[in-house]
């Protein structure tokens, strides 16, 4: 309990959540009334969201405000400059208190502080909390005190450090303040209306009460079979919560807690978990490095890679964009993305590889895009994946792993569930030619209703053409492995 009676402000970010929320329960615990605040400043506080993003935030504030009004508490929902929003808040209210779960991200890391700082020195007390990694950023280094730029010793390092979690049940009751007037979230029109575009997205899928009921299902349902099935996108074999992560809906902690607590029921054996542990280990690895490189989203984390020759073709872009390549998997992928704001993993880096090897274009135009286009666009995650396929990033993929969409998809997509879903013109096609139809013969696209040029595009660029010559461009950069 607090001496200072005062309300304590809780300043909400990517914490949409009541349950292992450690900036809540403290304020909670002090016994004070609770004033839950959520700023709506961009992109002063860091990139500004892409169009999906939009979408999710608002539907998973809506839950947020639903879940903290029944709790007593009701979400307050302000704009503006964050500091000066802060202040009108605490002057309203009569607080001398924020407690807030701290953002990783340089930028957002960095005003953070800099708002706290400012705060501090008017006597208003600011705590923060770590509710987003596993381990704090800075925290996992090698014996040298330096950062990990390899996975796996650094998940080794981080398994190892991991500690007993600490319990934080979600509060049954919060007491409220009534003092400050909330801003209408409609008002905000956080999404632009692109109704058209978010028509598919799945709005179930959203909030804290929908993340813990996806995780019951998949340590229920998937868990044991994911080390094979995650990397078939035709079958539900993933987990589906790297939005409700990337927004804080649910915690790693709890994912990691209820993941093991399978082991030890016997659900999944240690190697069925771990295959899955290891995911939120490399989303963590993600985070650490973006923190201690902040340049990771515009530049090539291996400077070398600033000789590449990538090439400017809009035309290529833009039929990669709108799944018009030609290659079934890739179009696929890109379908289901805009039609969903999700795309499966597998897939993610089959149309990454192909738009920064087979067409030679950017990494950062790729990113640009899925920054724009996936609910679960994360800062870190985004920029260390581009970079991992692309060859330029942090314990990257070889140069010359270059996926071949036609056998990525007859090993991965054999009974083609995944491309007749999302790519409906060759539903017809037989298992055989369906993910190379330019090689079927005449009569049997005729068959299948199949017009290459007219009704399904011809492939933009020959693969083995198009991989020689990404193998020359990364030859010129001296690149041996």
């Amino acid at each position: 309990m607090s001496d200072d009676p005062s309300p304590v402000v809780v300043w909400f970010r990517r914490d949409l959540r009541l349950r292992d929320n450690p900036a809540l329960r403290e304020a909670v615990e002090s016994g004070c009334p609770v004033v839950p605040l959520y700023i709506h400043d961009e992109p002063a506080d860091g990139r500004p969201l892409g169009g999906a993003s939009k979408w999710w935030l608002e539907k998973s504030l809506q839950a947020l405000g639903e879940d903290l009004k029944q709790a007593g508490a009701p979400l307050i929902l302000r704009r503006g400059p964050a500091e000066a929003v802060l202040r009108d808040v605490l002057k309203e209210a009569g607080a001398r208190r924020v407690f807030m779960n701290r953002r990783f991200e340089p930028a957002a890391f960095e005003a953070d502080k800099d708002i706290a700082h400012a705060l501090e020195a008017d006597d208003i007390q600011c705590r923060g909390f770590n509710a987003s990694l596993l381990a704090r950023p800075g925290s996992i280094t090698t014996q040298s005190g330096g950062p990990y730029k390899v996975f796996t010793p650094f998940y080794r390092a981080l398994v190892e450090q991991l500690g007993d979690p600490i319990e934080r049940p979600a509060p049954r009751e919060i007491r409220g303040f009534s003092g400050v007037d909330s801003e209408a979230l409609e008002d905000w029109c956080l999404y632009d209306g692109r109704t058209d575009w978010a028509a598919g997205f799945d709005a179930d899928a959203v909030g804290e009460a929908a993340a813990a009921r996806r995780l019951r299902d998949f340590i229920d349902k998937d868990l044991k079979d994911y080390g094979t099935c995650r990397d078939r996108p035709g079958v539900a074999g993933t987990s589906r919560l790297s939005p409700a992560l990337h927004w804080g809906e649910i915690s790693p902690w709890r994912v990691w807690i209820e993941v093991r607590s399978a082991v030890s029921d016997g659900k999944v054996t240690d190697s069925q978990a771990e295959a899955f542990l290891r995911e939120i280990g490399w989303r963590e690895f993600s985070a650490h490095l973006l923190h201690q490189f902040p340049t990771l989203p515009s530049s090539n984390f291996q400077d070398k890679f600033d000789d590449f020759p990538w090439a400017t073709n809009d035309t290529a872009l833009e039929a990669w964009q709108k799944g018009l390549t030609g290659y079934p998997m890739v179009d696929a992928g890109m379908r289901q993305l805009w039609a969903t704001g999700w795309m499966h993993n597998r897939v993610r880096m089959v149309v990454a590889s192909f738009l920064v090897k087979h067409l030679r274009i950017d990494w950062r135009e790729g990113e640009a895009w899925f920054w724009d286009t996936l609910v679960d666009a994360d800062l870190a995650s985004n920029s260390q994946n581009w970079q991992w396929v692309a060859g330029s990033g942090a314990d990257a993929a070889p140069y010359f792993r270059i996926f071949n969409p036609v056998s990525q998809g007859t090993k991965f997509d054999a009974e083609g569930r995944y491309v007749r879903k999302w790519v409906p013109e060759l539903a017809r096609m037989p298992d055989r030619w369906l993910h190379n139809p330019w090689d079927a013969p005449p009569e049997v696209r005729a068959d299948a209703g199949v017009q290459l040029g007219r009704n399904y595009p011809r492939p933009i660029v020959d693969h083995a053409e198009a991989r020689d010559a990404a193998l020359e461009a990364f030859k010129s950069l001296g690149k041996e492995s």
